[in-house]
């Protein structure tokens, strides 16, 4: 007998017909002896319904009220799971985060985990329970409800799973694993039977949508054992653990691409010492993430220097820019949107020369101008202009040999967190 955690996303329990269908394979799953914590999100698009409510009443509502707002998604999820799992015989009990024992830092709307105390998910499940557990949530110290921002019921079900020394935690989705790139752009993808925690980390920080950066890095520290697969077929997933053998001949596992990126450009920085540390400190200190750096050239003691942030944050970042201006003098500062980030990832990189520069190449072919470039062992991003991504991402996954014969399963609209 083994100890599951199961975590079904939204499109996963988007209506009735589909919560019961999770109700049904749960229950199974323990008919087969096994013991089961289920994760469960907010039904369908309910979180950005509750967005939108709030911002139609205040354009910038207080962040704790948010969370306070955006939690209710998910208890309307397990409570609907538990009645769905009693309709079929079974015995069911829900938790919120924080009744689940969840302790985090006093951070509203993208709060980190500090502490789990499942006592109380153990000893339901030793009374013969099916534990139904709210994603996204918990609790500070001050007993505030704090949420774990986008991709956090992934963190909730990695993190529940070491918690309670799970055999397994299963990320139930709308596709039947990990492929290498975005069946919806390659439908001839290649769905991988078992990838490296790095490489996953990797595509997951670029922009792979199936699993969030931080639920991978929980499963890595803590070696949990993760099996993606579908909510809507039996399909043998994909595995993600720490060592994985390579595939013959296969040096790029996969491809991602993030359309969430702006570029932004200072021109006619002073070059001397402690001007980079003046901009990106300033950068910091407002929480904003800066991505991939390049320096543009240096003429008569003056430089130019390019960054990316989050599309989201472009004006906030020119905003800090120009606060510093006084400081940082310079000639003008401009920004630039249509953009996405196309990477490639492989652990193969690492002993096989010219990997980035057959990406270049292809990339050129498509007559698509690269505007940056970034790398590490196991992985190469161009920033590039948007229009072309489906070309790109294709000629890509075809130049890698990662092209198969067979379509990829796609069930539903793509998870939202």
């Amino acid at each position: 007998m083994a100890l599951y955690v199961m975590k079904f996303g939204g499109s996963s329990v988007g209506d009735i017909e589909r919560m019961q269908r999770v109700a049904r394979r749960v229950m199974e799953k323990q008919e087969e002896g096994h013991r089961c914590v289920v994760v469960v999100s907010a039904m369908g698009d309910t979180t950005d319904d509750l967005i939108d409510q709030a911002k139609l009443l205040d354009p910038n509502p207080p962040a704790r009220e948010m969370d306070m707002l955006m939690t209710t998604g998910e208890q309307i999820s397990i409570a609907l799971l538990s009645i769905a799992i009693h309709q079929l015989g079974g015995k069911a009990v829900s938790y919120t985060g924080w009744q689940a024992g969840f302790r985090t830092e006093p951070v509203h709307g993208n709060a980190r985990i500090t502490d789990i105390q499942p006592e109380r998910v153990l000893k339901s499940l030793e009374e013969g329970n099916i534990v139904v557990v709210a994603g996204f949530q918990g609790m500070s110290e001050d007993r505030e409800i704090t949420t774990f921002g986008r991709g956090g019921s992934d963190t909730t079900a990695v993190a529940l799973a070491a918690a309670i020394e799970a055999d397994v935690c299963e990320i139930y989705t709308d596709v039947d694993g990990i492929y290498s790139t975005d069946p919806r752009i390659v439908s001839c993808a290649r769905k991988l039977s078992e990838i490296s925690y790095d490489e996953m980390l990797e595509l997951a920080n670029l922009g792979a949508a199936v699993l969030h950066p931080r639920a991978v890095e929980y499963a890595k520290h803590h070696q949990v054992k993760l099996v993606v697969r579908s909510s809507f077929n039996k399909n043998e997933g994909t595995v993600v653990k720490e060592d994985v053998t390579m595939e013959q001949g296969v040096v790029v596992s996969g491809i991602a691409y993030d359309k969430n990126v702006a570029r932004i450009t200072i021109m006619g920085v002073s070059h001397v010492p402690g001007v980079l540390a003046k901009v990106f400190g300033a950068l910091a200190q407002a929480q904003i993430n800066v991505d991939i750096i390049v320096q543009n050239g240096v003429q008569d003691g003056i430089a130019d220097f390019s960054f990316t942030v989050a599309l989201g944050e472009r004006q906030k970042a020119l905003d800090v820019i120009e606060s510093i201006r006084s400081q940082v003098p310079y000639r003008e500062a401009t920004s630039e949107e249509d953009l996405v980030k196309v990477s490639i990832v492989g652990a193969g990189m690492v002993s096989h020369p010219g990997v980035a520069a057959q990406m270049f190449d292809v990339i050129s072919q498509q007559g698509v101008n690269i505007k940056m470039v970034s790398t590490s062992e196991i992985k190469t991003s161009c920033v590039i202009d948007r229009e072309k991504l489906n070309d790109v991402v294709r000629a890509l996954h075809t130049a890698y040999g990662l092209d198969t014969n067979e379509q990829a399963f796609v069930g539903g609209p793509q998870e939202r967190r």
